[in-house]
């Protein structure tokens, strides 16, 4: 695989199965005219040219720098077999970059960025703790929580922080730090890697979990966890679970991770994922009404990484298709997102969420019983089993054990009566909704 698959292939990580199909795996990467600074691919047509320079540039451009050390420019052609231009040449003062002062940090990600809310409040106000005095408590800091909750956004901000204040940052990707250890491994250069990695101020660890069952790395990564810390060196990192839950890890580096703080992630309530989305366009300078944001916030789960791609998807279609972004221009842009989120969500999960959340037994919901709250509860999830689902009237009616479909069209007949009326049985159900996307 090379170097630009291997970009590709983690652009894939961070974006939907679907843009990737559509667009990214379209890409050819031009390995020959390529070099360190200027980095070609060619896309079969306009559109997706378009597209990716649109929405994914600057993130590929990022990845290469994080494979390379060099951030390069990224050139999308149009045609496999482009007309041959002339290949501007590296500059010397650009590769001879000093590797103890180098660091790979996205500027925009910053605390005045991050958007706090009741599932990310410990997890920011520990980072920026550590941001104002690093080394003196909470060291090293180990940060965990899903995919896409705002780790990666913390620790950034964390180095772009003392990036102003002119220390020396290290942010690495955990498959980056074992990348560069082989490397100076087999090149029997290891005293200028661990110069590198040992004489920073501040070493960021991104996705710490894939250390699992690395013998080797984790050794080195030991020594030069002892190394910072003993020199009272901030240390932080982040991973997708707790450090007693990584398998393969070693008792000691278990141990030392457990030493100073760690600050989970949740995923996000409705109103902070509304807040992020709010904030994200007045970042962009896009408009988007409150009723979009709401159907956004509502239907795309609790990946933050995802809802803010939907946002720069729905800004490039409007801008390629010169239209406006109205409510059924957006759910026909992500239509296929939502598809693939509903065939991931079942029946027994949402009964699962309405019977917590409105303290009703699954069996009373399924059951034939009439008291008033019981008939609320069921019709609920009648609603978001038909909204949510895939499953058809017929289907819905079969699990309710209803006669057939027409008691489920009366169900959602009177459901939307009642939404028509009453704002906070609306609020409810987003609310609702959303938990189903979380926890599903």
């Amino acid at each position: 695989m090379n170097v630009g698959q291997k970009v590709l292939f983690e652009l894939k990580k961070e974006i939907s199965q679907t843009e990737y199909e559509r667009y990214i795996k379209k890409l050819v990467y031009n390995a020959k005219r390529s070099r360190s600074n200027i980095v070609y691919f060619a896309a079969p047509n306009m559109l997706i040219a378009k597209w990716v320079k649109t929405k994914y540039i600057d993130k590929i451009a990022h990845l290469f720098e994080l494979q390379n050390e060099i951030k390069p420019t990224i050139e999308i052609t149009v045609g496999v077999r482009e007309k041959e231009t002339p290949t501007p040449q590296s500059k010397p003062a650009l590769q001879e970059k000093s590797n103890t002062k180098s660091t790979y940090l996205n500027p925009s990600l910053t605390f005045e960025s991050f958007i706090v809310g009741d599932s990310n409040q410990f997890a920011f106000t520990t980072a920026k703790s550590v941001a104002e005095k690093p080394g003196r408590q909470y060291n090293p800091l180990f940060i965990y929580g899903g995919v896409g909750l705002g780790k990666t956004h913390l620790l950034q901000a964390i180095g772009n922080y003392h990036i102003e204040l002119g220390r020396t940052v290290i942010y690495t990707t955990l498959e980056q730090f074992m990348n560069s250890f082989t490397s100076h491994l087999r090149s029997q250069t290891m005293d200028r890697f661990r110069d590198k990695y040992r004489e920073c101020d501040l070493l960021l660890i991104d996705d710490i979990q894939f250390l699992s069952r690395k013998e080797q790395t984790q050794e080195e990564f030991f020594h030069t966890f002892n190394e910072l810390y003993n020199a009272n060196k901030q240390i932080v990192i982040t991973s997708d679970r707790q450090p007693n839950k990584i398998a393969g890890l070693v008792d000691r580096l278990k141990s030392r991770f457990e030493w100073g703080l760690m600050a989970d992630i949740q995923p996000p309530g409705l109103e902070t994922k509304i807040a992020i989305i709010q904030k994200k366009c007045e970042l962009d300078g896009i408009r988007l009404d409150l009723e979009i944001v709401n159907f956004i916030a509502t239907n795309m789960g609790d990946n933050i990484r995802e809802i803010e791609g939907t946002i720069i998807k729905l800004n490039a279609l409007s801008s390629m298709l010169n239209q406006e972004i109205t409510l059924d221009f957006a759910q026909n842009a992500i239509r296929d997102q939502l598809k693939e989120k509903k065939e991931n969500i079942t029946i027994d999960d949402i009964v699962k969420i309405v019977s917590r959340e409105l303290n009703i037994k699954p069996s009373d919901i399924t059951s034939k019983k009439r008291t008033k709250n019981i008939v609320n509860a069921r019709r609920t999830a009648i609603y978001l089993a038909r909204n949510l689902t895939p499953n058809s009237m017929p289907q819905i009616a079969l699990y309710f054990g209803m006669k057939d479909h027409t008691a489920i069209s009366h169900a959602m007949k009177k459901i939307n009566e009642i939404i028509d009326n009453d704002e906070n049985f609306k609020v409810l159900l987003d609310e609702l909704s959303n938990k189903v996307h979380t926890d599903s």
